[in-house]
């Protein structure tokens, strides 16, 4: 069997892998127990009258999560092999701070459009259009180099592109979701959509791994593109009607939609200190986070293998976590299961920063990836439970304001101190300020308490 069969045998038994874990976790982990609040409405018209949001949604979750995990695998393929591909050939902190730099400032600069966007049009829509649109200029670049070009000034370019798709689709993405989720299943959803990314992204650097090693970049490209029409098809064939916001087509400015979003989060009790940790949270874990490539390569050598190793680690941990969330759903505080998470964070990545042996380190690295779908779950169903549908879309656009706005910053400061300071030795102080961080957070006794499920009495629509 040659180096091509062998590829696309992996590639087969992955699909195949993902399709049966996604069936059977569903059937056996009792994630649709006590769901017959769908059961109880009957749709009287399909065109008119009053429908159940809810109606159907185990069908609708499945297909929504499993179009995106689609696309999620392509574009997972092509992050890496960019990042992979620059910082192997450049070996340079300067390098690596401007591919990081230029998957996330124009997602920032687009978020401050794609919220209100997410509030005023269907939000199916918008994803839909965002993945069109990303596949089209990876299609282009593939062609651009099949034609002989191939620079790394043309894959920072296409990072750019990707990175404005993701500004729009991801605000849009998790609004969705309350609208076919009902609220008391969204800790547990998140959990096993976080399980499912990160099967992605366990199967992701090991297939781009390979196709770097034996082929050329423009494959994985293609495979994107590819991904992309398939779950935008699927996608298609889910009926997800408009929010409520969007069918009363409020004229309302841009401005006074983006302020109005802005004044609402900020006064929140629950989000303006959400939004406070989440801040310092994306400074401290970017040498963790983001210069761990370059820290394998400092430590341990310039290989794909380790690379790939690191990559693997980290999402068989996020894997296990998922699968632990989405089972038992956490704490029945959810603020004490992200403080959890958050602690945990800290202090195994303080411990893989002080570690010379590969394989202590990929151990550790697989613990921290477990540790972060007990911060993500709960704090994206607390989001989407306390927030009015109608201004979701800004207030996640905010939240990613604030991710891919400090996420910059932070990476021009601590990557180009990594060609001057060790990058273990950032991991190390910033592990131990992020333990102390949730220390703090879980003595404020008011935001804690609201982590307890709210119970909500909705009129039913007739």
């Amino acid at each position: 069997m040659n180096r091509v069969d062998i590829f696309y045998s992996r590639l087969a038994v992955f699909n195949s892998g993902f399709i049966i874990y996604f069936s059977l976790f569903l059937r056996f982990s009792g994630f649709f127990a006590g769901g017959k609040q769908e059961e109880s409405f009957i749709e009287t018209s399909q065109t008119t009258g009053a429908q159940n949001p809810f109606e159907n949604w185990k069908r609708k979750t499945v297909l929504f999560f499993g179009s995106q995990a689609i696309t999620f695998f392509g574009s997972a393929l092509v992050s890496f092999s960019i990042i992979w591909y620059i910082t192997l050939t450049t070996e340079s902190g300067v390098m690596t701070t401007l591919i990081l730099l230029c998957s996330f400032v124009p997602q920032l600069l687009i978020s401050f459009f794609s919220g209100v966007w997410a509030d005023k049009y269907n939000r199916k829509t918008l994803i839909i259009l965002a993945d069109g649109g990303i596949a089209i200029a990876t299609l282009a670049l593939v062609i651009y180099m099949l034609a002989g070009y191939e620079s790394i000034p043309a894959l920072l370019f296409i990072a750019m592109v990707r990175s404005v798709g993701m500004g729009i689709q991801m605000p849009a993405m998790n609004a969705l979701i309350p609208q076919i989720v009902p609220a008391d299943k969204l800790v547990r959803v998140n959990g096993i959509n976080g399980s499912l990314q990160s099967i992605v992204n366990l199967a992701s650097p090991a297939v781009a791994g390979a196709i770097m090693i034996y082929g050329k970049i423009y494959n994985i490209m293609m495979i994107d593109v590819v991904t992309a029409i398939i779950g935008i098809s699927i996608l298609l064939l889910i009926p997800i009607p408009k929010h409520k916001r969007a069918q009363e087509l409020v004229q309302t400015s841009y401005l006074e939609d983006l302020k109005e979003g802005f004044k609402y989060s900020v006064n929140h009790s629950f989000l303006k200190p959400l939004l406070i940790i989440s801040a310092f949270f994306t400074v401290l874990c970017v040498p963790a986070s983001f210069l761990n490539v370059l820290m394998v390569t400092q430590v341990f050598g310039a290989n794909y293998l380790y690379l790939t190793l690191n990559e693997m680690s980290f999402f068989i941990g996020m894997l296990l976590g998922g699968l632990v969330i989405g089972v038992w759903g956490g704490f029945k505080n959810r603020v004490k299961t992200m403080l959890t998470g958050l602690a945990a964070f800290g202090l195994f990545t303080l411990g893989f920063g002080l570690t010379q042996e590969l394989w202590v380190y990929l151990i550790l690295m697989a613990i921290v990836g477990l540790s972060m779908p007990f911060v993500s779950s709960p704090m994206m169903s607390m989001i989407q439970e306390k927030v009015e549908p109608g201004k979701q879309g800004r207030v996640f656009s905010l939240m990613q304001i604030v991710f891919t706005g400090l996420m910059p910053l932070a990476v021009m400061f601590f990557g180009p101190m990594a060609d001057i300071i060790p990058v273990q030795t950032m991991v190390v102080y910033c592990g131990a300020l992020i333990i102390v961080m949730s220390v703090i957070v879980f003595f404020n006794k008011a935001f804690c308490r609201q982590g307890v499920f709210e119970t909500k009495t909705e009129e039913i629509p007739r």
